[in-house]
């Protein structure tokens, strides 16, 4: 497996905790808390990121956070997701996409509507981008898809390794130091450094996997 620091950047700087406290109290009252709220630790990051690149204010992306978790469960609850018709991928990217459009709205003046934004673009422009579902579906989704994947795999496997493997994979391949200088840095040998990069390279292939067979598999969906 290749992989690039570049895979691995944050997401945005929302605040997931208070994200998280508001919307499982939204859903207490629904079977398998649990797994909602494994299901927001996932995907959070990949729905607050396209909104944010979607053009949206972060107070604005955190509520299609909540909004697009809140309407995938009702979904489940009431049997709107049928995995036969959809993969989840391309479900989760509809749902978001049609939170964002509606934030756009809102805010659309029409006034104001061909005052440039900051990065050169007028608010119709970033509308009409968002509205069409192919852009997003195919480039800004698949990325941020993937790159959220990577993310929450390796949060995972951080827990499943020792402290040491852990840094040495991260400064070697995350931070992507040559294997000398993570010598130096850990006072390890050559044969330590690519044996943590191989097995912890493999621990989150393997977990990356799992993420995308759980995608398919949530809390009440239809089998």
């Amino acid at each position: 497996m290749i992989v690039h620091a570049s895979d691995y950047l944050g997401a945005g700087n929302g605040d997931p905790a208070a994200t998280r406290s508001s919307l499982i109290g939204r859903l207490r009252d629904w079977e398998d808390a649990g797994s909602w709220q494994e299901f927001f630790d996932t995907y959070w990051k990949l729905i607050y990121s396209v909104a944010i690149r979607a053009g949206l204010a972060e107070t604005e992306a955190r509520d299609v956070v909540q909004e697009t978790v809140v309407c995938v469960a009702r979904q489940i609850r009431d049997g709107g997701y049928n995995r036969t018709r959809s993969t989840f991928k391309n479900w989760l990217c509809l749902i978001t996409r049609r939170r964002i459009i509606d934030h756009l709205r809102k805010r659309t003046d029409p006034k104001l509507r061909h005052v440039p934004t900051p990065g050169g673009t007028t608010r119709t422009d970033t509308l009409a981008r968002v509205a069409d579902p192919a852009p997003l579906a195919d480039d800004l989704w698949d990325q941020e898809w993937r790159k959220n994947l990577l993310d929450a795999a390796i949060e995972r496997v951080r827990t499943q390794v020792t402290p040491k493997q852990f840094q040495i994979f991260d400064l070697s391949v995350l931070r992507e130091l040559p294997v000398s200088e993570v010598r130096k840095l850990l006072k390890v040998n050559a044969a330590q450094v690519y044996l943590a990069r191989h097995r912890v390279g493999g621990l989150v292939k393997k977990q990356v996997k799992r993420l995308e067979t759980r995608a398919e598999n949530l809390p009440g969906a239809p089998k």
